[in-house]
């Protein structure tokens, strides 16, 4: 069982940066693999950025590749998302997920995690 609270978000112009944080509660944290989703008003949640439980291998949805940056340390239970240049179309409550797994899986689909933090709302503006 792991708990997931995100941190961070707020109003940000575009062109800005903002880094979105992530705790996770318990002692087994480099078992988890981690994921960053978001969802927009209307819209459904859809995958932005995972990462390996030691950080060596990371993925991005193709509309995040080269502006946000997914990393974590272990030693703080912390995985980032680290937003370079938002853009009003990455206004989203943005969320936290983890799969406790020693095997990889399907990380852009929703339904691979088990666990989910609160979310995080992110406005960019223009």
């Amino acid at each position: 069982q792991v708990q997931l609270v995100e941190s961070g978000g707020g109003l940000v112009q575009a062109g800005g940066s903002l880094t979105l944080s992530c705790a996770a509660s318990g002692r087994t944290f480099t078992s988890y693999y981690m994921g960053w989703f978001r969802q927009a008003p209307g819209k459904e949640r859809e995958f932005v950025a995972a990462i390996s439980w030691g950080g060596g291998s990371t993925s991005y949805a193709d509309s995040v590749k080269g502006r946000l940056t997914i990393s974590r340390d272990n030693a703080k239970n912390t995985v980032y998302l680290q937003m370079k240049s938002p853009k009003p179309e990455d206004t989203a409550v943005y969320y936290c997920a983890a799969k406790s797994t020693q095997t990889i899986g399907v990380v852009r689909s929703t339904r691979w995690y088990d666990y989910w933090g609160q979310g995080t709302q992110v406005t960019v503006s223009s």
